[in-house]
């Protein structure tokens, strides 16, 4: 996990049910899995679209050096 997951505190649950969206490590170099919520977007099969919060990437950059 680099960014997001539980949520420390009722404060901090942005999204409402105690686990908010998280950016996740891969073994594979430069790709990050992410956990959000499910849009309403035609994808190829295979594929989705997920809303994260912003700042939850930006944590992610901040977490792999990239801010």
């Amino acid at each position: 996990m680099i960014a997001g997951g539980p949520c420390r505190s009722d404060d901090d649950d942005k999204c409402g049910n105690g686990d908010c969206p998280t950016v996740y490590a891969t073994p594979e170099p430069g790709v990050l899995a992410i956990q959000g919520y499910d849009v309403t977007h035609p994808t190829p099969d295979g594929e989705s679209v997920v809303l994260i919060p912003e700042e939850i990437l930006k944590e992610a950059a901040r977490a792999r050096r990239w801010l």
